[in-house]
């Protein structure tokens, strides 16, 4: 945990402790054999193994492509798989030799990408647990603005390391917490300055958040290297013109024929009806 120097309110600094938070995972993966699952770093491949050297041994891609049917020559049984540690970055030339000396630098671009600076990279010395302690500056920004106008990359949780220190970090978590606000920690002599935690390592800015429930506070460290702003507008010479539309000339519609009226159909006779006659009753016969 690195040691981090602050100064409160009331101008009174002490030497505090900053931890990462992490959230504990409820899911815990385990092996075939019931044991924790952890990792590990392995050497996966060597300069000696990569495609150019094996192209430049074999003497031509399709005799390499030859030679790795019928063998492994990209493989070192030996040292492929080992696991790793304390390592450190090397940068390296165009034919894999290392390089001692080289000059970095900052290149810093607009919204749309365009190139606005480049200047050698500047190495800032570490000043969170420097002899000028971190400065509280006032700043107060209430908790949704800070929100919505800066991007926090990570956040550290400060502690006490003993009696003393807690009721240092006591006051200032509930100092914060009745503003409902985070305020604005500055490093250097004017506190105007990015916070540092190791040479040449990213600056940031550091917002400080508080919390109390009871006798129990949390002091929380927000840091950002990017604030959110509306962009500005496109430069007239990067926006794609759009190609003017092809004029196509109307071509006279031919004229449409009157359609002729049909002559109302004729209503359709009705078979009258006839009643059909009676049949005429017989006379009857008399009875002599």
């Amino acid at each position: 945990m690195p040691n981090i120097n602050l100064t409160d309110s009331r101008k009174r600094d002490a030497v505090v402790k900053a931890e990462s938070v992490r959230i504990t995972d409820p899911v815990r993966y385990v092996g075939p054999k019931g044991g924790r699952a952890y990792t590990r770093r392995v050497l996966k491949a060597t300069v000696d193994h990569d495609y150019d050297t094996l192209v430049e041994k074999a003497g031509s891609p399709e005799k390499l492509g030859q030679a790795l049917v019928s063998g492994d020559p990209e493989i070192d049984i030996e040292r492929f798989g080992t696991s790793l540690w304390n390592l450190s970055r090397v940068y390296t030339d165009p034919d894999d030799a290392l390089v001692f000396r080289i000059e970095q630098f900052e290149v810093v671009r607009g919204p749309f990408g365009r190139v606005k600076d480049r200047r050698p990279r500047e190495r800032d010395e570490a000043n969170v647990d420097a002899d000028v302690p971190l400065k509280w500056t006032g700043t107060m920004l209430p908790k949704a603005d800070a929100y919505r106008k800066f991007v926090f990359s990570s956040k550290l949780q400060i502690v006490h390391v003993n009696g003393l220190t807690f009721d240092f970090l006591y006051g200032m978590a509930e100092e914060l917490h009745k503003a409902k606000s985070v305020m604005l920690l500055g490093g250097g002599r004017s506190g105007k300055q990015p916070l540092v935690f190791r040479r040449g390592s990213t600056p940031y800015r550091g917002f400080l958040e508080g919390r109390i429930s009871g006798d129990q506070y949390v002091l929380l460290l927000h840091l950002s290297n990017m604030e959110l702003k509306p962009p500005p507008e496109m430069p007239d010479e990067m926006k794609a013109k759009k190609p003017a539309p092809k004029k196509v000339a109307a071509k006279a519609k031919p004229a449409k024929a009157k359609a002729k009226a049909k002559p109302a159909a004729k209503p359709k006779a009705k078979a009258a009806l006839k009643a059909k006659p009676k049949a005429k009753a017989k006379p009857k016969a008399e009875k002599k």
